[in-house]
Parts: C-alpha cells; structure tokens; sequence
C-alpha cells in the first residue's frame, strides 16, 4: 500500500492505494502503480517486471506507470504500459503525450504459469478493467468493486448504470468464492457482494 492524493474535477483528496504484485521469485507484473515508484520498485526487487498493468487511469493510480516502466526496462526487455484504449482520455490528464499499450478485453496477461484474464468492467471510467485468475481464484478490481459496493461513479468519465452492468454482468459471473483484491480498502468475496447489488441500486450508491 502507498499513499498520495488523487486529483479530478478540480479537488484533491488523500487516498491509500493497494498495489498488487503478482509472479513468483523471477518475475512479475504489477498493477496499479500509484504514489511512491521507490517502494514499489523495492518490492519488485532484482525481479523481471514483465508490465505495468493499469486497472484504470484515474492519477492515484497510473502516477508513476511511466516510471516504474523505465525503471525496470531494458533494451532487450521494453516493460509495457498496459491500458484500455477507452481510458486514454483519462490518461492523458495525468501523462500527456505518453504512450500505452492497448489492454484489450478478453487478452491475458501471463506471469510466471499465472494467467489473468482481462475483463473490461466500465463505469468507474470507461476503460476500467479487472484481472480475473482462475488459479488462483482471485479478481483484481481495481475501483470497480469494493468491500461493500461499487466504486465511485459522480465525477467526470464515470456512470453509475454502467458500473451496475460491469459488476453484475462480469463480475458477479465469477465463481462465489472467488476473492476479490481491490484498489483501495479490504478485500472481499464475490459470494460476499453479490447478494446486495439491488441494494445499491435502490440507494443509488
């Protein structure tokens, strides 16, 4: 976890965000790569970082992708920056000009024998994505769900309908026991949240 701010719509607030490493002693990916590109490269270590997987491109979390990249690439071994194509927009308030590779829905990311399956879940922005592992029966989700609900959707480039969608047509297709690693916050369960999603609906959350 680090801290930092994130900064949209003119206000800025503090926010701790998880940061995920997944692989095993020789290499991994990261997602998400928020405040302190010191720390995450100290947990990355002597490891091959094979890509910066971004969830979303909200700042609190693509802050340091460009760093992280460079830090660890080579000439031989470029580290990718990978992104929804839908959330270049969103991007580009925080990276102007700085290039990404697409993510597409549906790709898969391997890392060390892991596969994480690429499900686009729109709604937070619209390039959202979470990364679903089946062996490892875990789902990355970044601000798209929560313990407790789904991510924020009253600023700029995000839809309440639309994140509802991702998370019951998607997400909640997941396996129950499947854990849920999120972007902020506590984990949780797909069993665990699946049974209050007319809740949210009602209340708007």
């Amino acid at each position: 976890m680090t801290s930092g701010t994130f900064s949209l719509d003119g206000q800025t607030f503090d926010v701790d965000n998880n940061v995920w490493i997944v692989g095993d002693d020789e290499q991994v990916v990261v997602i998400d790569a928020p405040h302190d590109v010191e720390a995450i490269a100290a947990a990355v270590g002597d490891r091959r970082l094979l890509a910066v997987v971004c969830t979303h491109a909200h700042d609190d979390h693509v802050r340091q992708a460009p760093a992280l990249a460079a830090r660890f690439s080579t000439d031989a071994h470029p580290v990718p920056v990978l992104l929804h194509p839908a959330d270049r927009e969103v991007w580009e308030l925080t990276h102007e000009g700085v290039p990404t590779t697409d993510l597409a829905n549906g790709e898969v990311v391997t890392v060390a024998g892991t596969d994480l399956h690429v499900l686009h879940t729109p709604g937070h922005t619209p390039g959202a994505v979470s990364l679903y592992a089946p062996e490892l029966a875990t789902v990355f989700t970044g601000d798209t769900l929560f313990a407790g609900g789904p991510g924020a959707t009253g600023r700029s480039f995000s839809s309440f309908a639309t994140i509802v969608d991702s998370i019951r047509d998607v997400l909640f297709e997941l396996p129950p026991e499947t854990r849920v690693h999120t972007g902020h916050g506590d984990d949780t369960t797909i069993g665990d949240e699946s049974p209050h999603l007319q809740e949210w609906v009602d209340r708007g959350h």
